[in-house]
């Protein structure tokens, strides 16, 4: 299983400020700290981890932090500190990160976040059609013209949703996976064919899981899954065509 973080001394041998093997050797003899205490070559850095030679802090300009985040019911994906129910107080990371795209406050499951601004307008972008996968459970019994009719398109916003993946999965439950964002777009879908949405999942985006993310715990991004993401954004479309990633 892969470690988490960089090694301390690929860490500061990254920087520039001298070679791993310097590294290990002001590590040996205590030059380095690691969040105010003296590290040692076990150490593996984490995105907010302070790292200092000497007194002199080391920073690593270029690793962004990429997070996925299993969301519990109740948490705003808002950065406005002056609600008590925001997404960054919550996960309270030790540096500035913004989540990407939304989830309903009543709604749980997947979502981002990351401190590079680079990669979010790559990722929202409906006309890349990257795909979110939702479990959906509904007040009432599902069938098969329902079914039907959320997977070929449903007029909200003045537009008409785009085709989708749509399978039932219970008698009140079901799976659909977008690749555009419109606002609370499953909540208003259901609702014009006569449904109420009483809970909602999102489990998937683009290539990255739930899988193993407890709900309210959090995750960074592997190596091998940030690749793909990058695989996946790298010709990104440069125009908008809705509000982002939304359920």
């Amino acid at each position: 299983m892969q470690q988490e973080g960089t090694s301390i001394n690929k860490f500061i041998s990254d920087t520039g400020y001298c070679s791993r093997r310097e590294a290990d050797l002001y590590l040996e003899t205590g030059r380095v700290t690691l969040n105010g205490k003296y590290a040692k070559k076990g150490n593996r850095i984490m995105p907010g981890d302070i790292v200092k030679v000497d007194g002199q802090l080391i920073k690593n300009k270029s690793r962004p932090v990429y997070i996925a985040f299993n969301k519990p019911k109740g948490v705003t994906c808002t950065t406005d500190l002056k609600d008590k129910t925001n997404i960054i107080s919550y996960i309270n990371f030790k540096s500035k990160i913004f989540p990407i795209g939304r989830l309903d406050k009543l709604s749980e499951g997947l979502i981002f976040l990351t401190n590079d601004g680079n990669i979010v307008n790559q990722i929202l972008r409906s006309a890349n059609n990257h795909e979110k996968e939702y479990i959906v459970t509904v007040d009432k019994t599902i069938n098969a013209d329902f079914i039907q009719k959320m997977g070929d398109g449903v007029k909200i916003l003045g537009t008409v949703t785009k085709k989708c993946f749509v399978k039932q999965e219970g008698e009140q439950k079901f799976k659909i996976i977008l690749t555009q964002g419109l606002n609370r777009q499953i909540r208003r879908m259901c609702e014009v064919l006569g449904y109420k949405v009483t809970a909602l999942t999102r489990i998937r985006i683009m290539n990255i899981t739930l899988k193993n993310i407890e709900k309210g715990k959090w995750r960074f991004f592997s190596e091998a899954e940030l690749a793909e993401v990058h695989n996946m954004t790298v010709h990104s479309s440069p125009s908008l065509s809705d509000n982002g990633m939304d359920e």
